[in-house]
């Protein structure tokens, strides 16, 4: 008999550390990245080139008449010259325009960190999200078993007429309610997953095992190291400062509008009268041609004026910037450390609900409590479990914001 069974890949399994590989090896924003990089390497060639010899081949063709003492004449010609010209002296623009081009450069290779580090706290909270649900989902199936398990005590009491039908109830009440709260928990898995593929550039329907699990691991730096941390390794506290040497780089090259320029030209021409106008080898000239715009209705000036302003924008904007870091790496300090406090507090609150559920369950079966203590001691206890869960989750997700808010370096095992 032919075997039709279907055969399903077995599930990825990951670590944490294999799911941030995987992202900074799929991930378009850093490919996007990347090619602005390139970008920016290409715009140093172009702008050293300015200082390059630049060779210029041009064709002038014409028709034209003449009449002299009463004749009447019309001659075709055809002329080409070419120019070979090297730039000596610019009055500092081509070095300007270089000198931005190679900060460029450094702002767009900062921005490629940037980016892997935005990958690596995609990717990290999408890992932790997935061990967030798992243990949601973990804790929602408990709580179902608990409270089938309560109503079948229930029914079992209820046959014997020691317990009201109101009991039994209220119990299979209880019993669905944790029942969708289970299926709420388990969507969030699937959600957490598709997630997860994403930032990662997998299939959204790729099945993923995770080899980990939420932790609670002390964190060194104090939040004044922190600080001092980010300013000096942040991406973006760096490409600040590179932006008010463009600026400045900037304000150079338009002041070199107001000096003149100095070239070597040399030139070759040939003429004649049928195309291509190669038949007389006839002219040449080599020597120095120096400009200089005396007077330009205040152009220069005013593009002057620009960089300047330029400039000053951005030794603002570069101060915008690392106060934002700075807030942003006490939002992420203070979290942590909310989270940390909240993990102690949590633990207790589940341990003390799990000895509340237990007190209630014997008190009912000896007749003393009522059904209404159990679900209530066993609502309890879920939340305060789902509070715990909570606690770890936002302290790492904390953690994982902590070190890319202070520019952590990326380091991939592939």
């Amino acid at each position: 008999m032919l075997n039709t069974a279907v055969v399903f890949a077995a599930p990825v399994e990951l670590t944490l550390e294999d799911s941030i590989a995987t992202a900074l090896k799929n991930n378009p924003a850093i490919k996007m990245s990347d090619e602005d990089r390139q970008a920016a390497e290409w715009a140093i060639t172009q702008a050293k080139g300015g200082k390059m010899p630049s060779l210029t081949i041009t064709n002038s063709d014409g028709r034209e008449s003449t009449s002299s003492s009463g004749s009447f004449s019309v001659a075709t010609g055809f002329t080409n010259t070419a120019t070979l010209t090297l730039p000596i002296y610019t009055g500092g623009k081509v070095e300007a325009s270089v000198e931005a081009a190679e900060l460029g450069y450094k702002v767009a290779d900062l921005g490629v960190e940037q980016s892997k580090q935005q990958v690596q706290l995609s990717a990290t909270t999408g890992y932790f999200n997935i061990l967030q649900a798992i243990n949601v989902v973990k804790v929602s199936q408990e709580a179902v078993d608990q409270m089938q398990a309560h109503l079948d005590n229930v029914q079992a009491q209820y046959k014997v007429g020691v317990v009201a039908k109101t009991d039994v109830l209220s119990s299979e009440v209880a019993v669905a309610n944790d029942q969708q709260q289970l299926i709420v928990a388990q969507n969030g898995y699937d959600l957490a997953i598709s997630t997860l593929n994403n930032v990662m550039g997998l299939p959204l329907d790729t099945e993923i095992k995770v080899k980990d699990d939420l932790k609670h691991e002390k964190y060194d730096l104090s939040l004044e190291d922190c600080i001092k941390t980010a300013m000096v390794q942040r991406p973006e506290a760096i490409q600040a400062d590179y932006g008010i040497a463009v600026a400045k780089a900037n304000v150079k090259k338009a002041q070199g509008g107001n000096l003149p320029t100095l070239s070597a030209q040399a030139s070759k021409g040939w003429a004649g009268t049928s195309f291509p106008g190669l038949d007389n080898n006839n002219g040449w000239s080599v020597g120095l041609v120096a400009s200089w715009d005396a007077f330009d209705s205040g152009v220069t000036n005013s593009e002057i004026k620009q960089a300047e302003a330029a400039e000053r924008k951005s030794v603002q904007a570069a101060q915008q910037t690392k106060d934002g870091i700075r807030l942003a790496v006490q939002q992420a300090y203070l979290n942590m450390n909310a989270a940390d406090k909240s993990i102690a507090s949590t633990q207790v609150t589940v341990e003390q609900g799990e000895e509340n559920f237990k007190i209630s369950e014997v008190r009912y079966s000896a007749g003393v409590g009522t059904n209404v203590d159990v679900i209530d001691a066993e609502v309890a206890l879920t939340q305060a479990k789902n509070n715990y869960i909570q606690a770890l989750y936002n302290y790492n997700t904390a953690r994982a914001n902590l070190d890319q808010a202070i520019g952590k370096t990326v380091v991939s095992n592939q």
